[in-house]
């Protein structure tokens, strides 16, 4: 499984858990094709953003304006979670690359608006994320 595929798998098991509150494992089982097998980097970006999802949302809910997290769409919510994490958390991928594929994903499920609100929360975070570590 090729990390594109996985973070769309990812996404969708994010998205499952928090609108029908399922667990991890039954999500990822859910959003599996039957010859598709589960990957690391699929494992890590689910349970890597479910552990840290406190932190994200503080981060998320930080960029907003005019929006809480709560009314955010639950399919952009879990992309924005999913692309922080692996941006703030997994180190050999760069940002651009997880920023980008974020985008596009926000596009495939939501549209044009989507994409352009996804960039906005994330371009706000990717700020204090970089400025909470200092690495200005």
């Amino acid at each position: 499984m090729n990390r594109r595929l996985a973070r769309l798998r990812a996404a969708q098991a994010l998205y499952q858990m928090d609108v029908a509150d399922t667990d991890a494992t039954t999500a990822l089982q859910s959003v599996l094709d039957d010859e598709d097998e589960a990957s690391e980097f699929l494992h890590k970006l689910v349970e890597g953003t479910v552990e840290h999802k406190e932190e994200l949302d503080r981060v998320i809910s930080a960029n907003l304006q005019g929006w809480t997290i709560e009314r955010m769409g639950h399919v952009d919510r879990a992309i924005v979670r999913m692309a922080l994490y692996e941006m703030k958390f997994i180190e050999d991928i760069p940002a651009n690359v997880t920023f980008n594929e974020a985008i596009e994903l926000a596009k495939a499920f939501g549209g044009e608006e989507s994409g352009r609100f996804i960039n906005g929360v994330l371009s706000k975070s990717v700020d204090m994320i970089t400025k909470e570590s200092g690495n200005e």
